[in-house]
């Protein structure tokens, strides 16, 4: 049985700060490093050493690594959503947009997650979770016509970012209704290894022509994807999968666009302009009516 907001103990909290700190401030680092690598590549180091820092962890730790009989389509049609998609979708996205309007995109998951768990899970769509799919269409429609508008073609980053987004909330929700029986650690690893495997594929089939040496700035960015990013952050959202509702999880989430836009424009120079403020604003009013509790009474 999964715990609520009432019920969390502090240590959940402490992984939801941690989440959002750690990958709020990755989008301006993702950006870094997509300035001198290729997108395939970058993702592939990235999964490859994160997948690999988990199976370390699990083995020192005396964990159980191999998953039970049965569970491989599970794990693999997890993987795909929460590694393989997920990833790529965010890094091609992320060469047409500003890593600050791309983190508000990318954040809209919650929302999906709200649709995706009336359709996978049964959950109810109440008046309040309607409310909030508005004002979340609202903020994306925002950003989308400014798109359209600077670009006068198809906004291509945004609708990455939201496939993104989609295919996250997706791996979430197939997460609560097909649970693998394995620690949290184990769980981490094999989600990047087997994601992995065709991010790996497609980084030897497209990007040899594109290899090069990179600078410093560059190795710092990939160093705190794999460390960061993707070794303590992912099995810190999978862990507070584990322990809360579809819709609790979601909830970590809520502050990672606002350390996104922030550290972006700490460390990239980036200043949001006028939609980026308002899809902020519309983004927050939706999440907090789809997921904040109402009050008893």
């Amino acid at each position: 049985m999964t715990a609520d907001q009432h019920t969390l103990p502090r240590s959940t909290w402490l992984l939801l700060a941690a989440l959002t700190l750690g990958w709020g401030f990755n989008w301006p680092t993702m950006k870094i490093a997509l300035a001198e690598m290729p997108v395939w590549t970058f993702r592939a180091i990235c999964v490859a050493g994160g997948g690999a820092g988990m199976f370390l962890i699990a083995w020192h730790n005396g964990l159980r690594i191999m998953p039970p009989p049965g569970s491989w389509a599970r794990l693999g049609a997890t993987a795909l959503c929460n590694v393989t998609l997920w990833n790529v979708l965010v890094a091609q996205g992320l060469t047409y947009l500003p890593a600050g309007r791309s983190v508000i995109l990318a954040y809209t998951m919650p929302l999906w997650v709200v649709v995706l768990s009336r359709l996978v899970l049964g959950e109810a769509l109440t008046p309040r979770r309607v409310t909030g799919l508005a004002l979340g269409m609202a903020g994306m429609l925002v950003l989308i016509g400014n798109e359209l508008a600077v670009l006068r073609s198809a906004p291509i980053g945004a609708l990455l970012v939201l496939a993104a987004a989609l295919s996250w909330a997706m791996g979430t929700v197939l997460m609560k209704r097909f649970p693998t029986d394995l620690p949290t650690t184990s769980f981490t690893g094999w989600q990047m290894l087997i994601g992995g495997i065709p991010i790996a594929a497609g980084a030897l089939l497209m990007d040899p022509a594109h290899w090069h040496p990179v600078g410093w700035q560059t190795v710092a960015a990939v160093l705190y994807n794999v460390f960061i990013a993707f070794i303590l952050c992912h099995w810190a959202w999978f862990k507070i999968v584990g322990l809360a509702s579809a819709g609790v999880s979601a909830l970590g989430t809520l502050l990672i666009p606002v350390v996104g836009v922030f550290s972006s424009m700490l460390l990239l120079g980036e200043r949001p302009a006028w939609p980026e403020y308002v899809a902020m604003l519309l983004v927050f009013g939706a999440l907090g009516t789809v997921l904040v509790p109402r009050r008893p009474g």
